[in-house]
């Protein structure tokens, strides 16, 4: 990867040259389609907001070609052999590896997502590839469950054709850790990604595609939410739909569903604490609030938004944390130097805007940023904002802000600090700071949160649950959980010939 913020710019701007000359369609049955609508919208930039291309709005033929896609290609991709999915889904990895900076660069653009941390972003969804190609041999494998006059034992089944909607966040990244393990269990997909970040999707089926997926196996079908989405949730001959994105659209998705009883997966937000204790290791504390909160923008369902500092060391931690939070570079997302980048869209930048105003209004301290970057240039830039002095009644720490801003609470004791960590209508992760190993059992067992981090920032190991509780979602994935999902479960009984049955009417 350039080190070189010219030379990166003017490779992503050949690379995107391809997407300008035609308005960007779906990709079905193994093709690029134009569709049929004739509505079309602007994919713009967050660094300048210009238009990047103009992209097709999916409509109901859209959506109806790519599930009778998927539809059509699922029976010979279900009786494939483990093995030979897991042969085509390690080719789609290494096909991933070999465009990681194209991949990275067009996502740069595409989101305003620093390179920093996109340039890592392909090899973690080539990383999902391989997890769960090396699990696709033994996907469909149950248990032996014998009795004294039967024998039980249970098997797996892909089940069916699924919908998998991504947000604009880390798009390419996040569609992999859905679309992989629905391949490695035998589903066919239709995705329909954010129309915010429309680009790296169709990059991700070209190159599943060119790797040798099966045509239908993976469509895409573009388009905004409340139309192309939701003809999809909605379609019987979809299974299953996993979603990731805001609590709202996840309870509008699980009705959508219902008539058709639909199974749903569900990622949604967060307004997750980081709880650091008196006793814990400051230094490291302070790097992982820092990261957690300002990397990726804010812009991260697990960032940890709302920081509980014990009140005997809130003022000298706070002081530390203003001063590293002041000293955040932000910049163009090509810098390899930028630490945060311009928000996503026009939209998103006036609603954490908003916010800051409502803290004002609220009492909550502005003590670092708190106002709109202008230095980077014209681009959607946010200036990290720390907010200190605040009640977890405030709205800024209820609702989620989903950018570089962070709350501060103090809290007394651990009793108080549960309290105020579980005072939330979310329960997606918490991260607890103290060296006193009985209370990291405590505090772990007690805050409700599907996911907990003692003594470290967000670490992912795949084979655990990822996903949360309340308003953060229904389900989890990751390891063999991601295929409770996306499989159905049978199981069948087989008699000795040995047992006495019941006789009626003789």
């Amino acid at each position: 990867m350039s080190t070189s913020l010219e030379a990166n710019i003017a490779k992503a701007t050949a690379l995107l040259e391809r997407f300008r000359n035609q308005p960007l369609g779906h990709f079905v049955a193994g093709k690029h389609e134009r569709g049929s609508s004739s509505e079309v919208f602007d994919n713009v930039s967050p660094i300048d907001e210009r238009v990047i291309n103009r992209v097709v709005s999916g409509d109901e033929r859209d959506v109806q070609a790519a599930v009778s896609a998927a539809a059509a290609a699922f029976p010979a991709w279900r009786d494939r052999s483990g093995t030979e999915r897991r042969k085509i889904l390690h080719a789609v990895a290494d096909a991933i590896e070999a465009r990681r900076e194209e991949i990275a660069l067009i996502e740069c653009t595409d989101t305003g997502q620093a390179l920093r941390f996109m340039s890592g972003a392909a090899l973690r969804a080539a990383e999902n590839f391989r997890f769960f190609a090396d699990r696709a041999p033994s996907a469909a494998d149950g248990v032996s469950l014998p009795t004294a006059e039967h024998m039980n034992y249970t098997m797996r089944r892909a089940i069916g054709p699924v919908a998998v909607i991504t947000p604009w966040n880390t798009p390419f990244m996040l569609s992999t850790w859905k679309i992989a393990p629905a391949l490695a269990a035998g589903c066919t997909v239709v995705h329909k990604p954010a129309e915010w970040s429309p680009l790296s999707a169709m990059l991700l089926v070209e190159i599943m595609t060119e790797a040798g997926v099966p045509a239908g196996v993976v469509n895409l079908v573009n388009g905004v939410g409340e139309r192309a989405g939701r003809l999809l949730t909605e379609h019987p001959a979809i299974r299953a739909t996993a979603f990731i994105g805001e609590s709202r659209t996840g309870s509008l998705i699980v009705g959508q569903g219902a008539p058709s009883l639909k199974r749903v997966h569900l990622e949604l937000g967060g307004k997750n604490p980081v709880i650091v204790f008196e006793d814990a290791d400051l230094d490291r504390a302070l790097d992982a609030v820092v990261f957690m909160i300002y990397s990726l923008n804010g812009e991260r369902c697990t960032s940890s938004s709302r920081l509980l500092v014990q009140r005997s060391i809130h003022d000298q931690f706070v002081d530390r944390l203003a001063s590293r939070v002041a000293s955040l570079k932000v910049g163009h997302p090509l810098d390899p130097a930028t630490e945060v980048g311009p928000l996503i869209h026009r939209q998103h930048l006036d609603k954490v805007l908003s916010y800051f105003q409502v803290a004002r209004e609220e009492g909550v301290d502005v003590r670092v940023g708190g106002a709109r970057a202008e230095h980077p240039g014209p681009g959607l830039y946010v200036q990290p904002t720390l907010l200190v002095n605040a009640s977890n009644r405030a709205r800024v720490a209820r609702e989620e802000i989903f950018g570089p801003v962070l709350t501060v609470i103090p809290f007394s004791d651990e009793t108080e600090a549960i309290e105020i960590a579980n005072d939330t209508e979310y329960g997606l992760a918490a991260y607890i700071w103290t060296a006193n190993s009985g209370r990291a059992f405590r505090m772990a067992r007690d805050i409700d949160a599907g996911m907990i981090w003692v003594n470290s920032e967000n670490n992912r190991h795949l084979p655990t649950p990822f996903g949360g509780m309340k308003a953060s979602g229904i389900g989890r994935d990751g390891g063999d959980y991601s295929f409770e999902f996306y499989m159905e479960i049978k199981n069948v009984c087989m008699a000795y010939g040995t047992h006495r049955i019941p006789t009626l009417g003789r």
